[in-house]
């Protein structure tokens, strides 16, 4: 049996609705982020030395981490050819791509946005909030927008080349994706203005797949 070790509003979504679309069995256990740092609980790390979520494992022995290396397991293991480009093919070079491009490259001006909108927000004191604000304004405006809006620009690109991030059948590299597309729609400047991302949103999340993985995995932060 294949357990997931699922934190609430975190990348361990997108491993739930791995499962889902293969209509593999699965167990959940659920894990509650500390609602003073949002950080996983300390009781993670009994199942991983990093204490992060995702982490899968099976009665056979196996724990994993990290969503890229999970996707990419458990299709090679149990997808029997499902949700993967054929070898030696131009899709199969775009698919491990773009499984590593989510985190590798589209996740990191993400994350840097979100800590520098939370540096403007924090209480401090008062003659010190002016100072915070202003260096937080300048890191973002110089280079972390930016950054993110190149990242945009590129994928809306590579989505009007096929239909999917790894040609023309729905894979593995569109589940890993959604993360990060997902996260730009709700704090990083995505909207209408790159329609194909907008519409690869609309299209994911109308998977019958992804609808039962919400079922299971509970509220998802990212789509409020």
């Amino acid at each position: 049996m294949i357990t997931v070790h699922h934190l609430e509003n975190s990348r361990s979504q997108r491993v739930l609705w791995l499962l889902e679309e293969l209509e593999l069995p699965y167990e959940i256990v659920h894990y509650q982020r500390d609602k003073q740092t949002m950080l996983a609980p300390p009781s993670l790390r009994k199942v991983h030395p990093l204490g992060k979520s995702p982490v899968l494992t099976t009665d056979d022995g196996l724990v994993l981490a990290e969503s890229g290396a999970i996707v990419e397991t458990v299709i090679e293991r149990f997808g029997n050819g499902r949700l993967t480009p054929a070898v030696g093919t131009p899709e199969a070079l775009r698919y491990r791509y773009f499984l590593h491009y989510a985190e590798g490259s589209a996740m990191p001006p993400l994350l840097l946005k979100l800590m520098f909108d939370r540096i403007e927000s924090a209480k401090m004191p008062f003659f010190a909030k002016p100072v915070a604000k202003a260096i937080a304004a300048r890191a973002k405006n110089s280079f972390i927008l930016p950054n993110i809006e190149t990242h945009l620009d590129f994928l809306e690109g590579e989505l009007g080349k096929d239909k999917w991030f790894a040609g023309n059948a729905f894979s593995g590299a569109d589940i890993q994706m959604s993360f990060p597309v997902e996260a730009a729609a709700a704090r990083g400047g995505l909207d209408a203005r790159r329609p194909r991302l907008m519409d690869y949103l609309q299209r994911i999340h109308a998977r019958p797949a992804y609808m039962r993985a919400l079922d299971r995995g509970g509220p998802y932060g990212l789509l409020s």
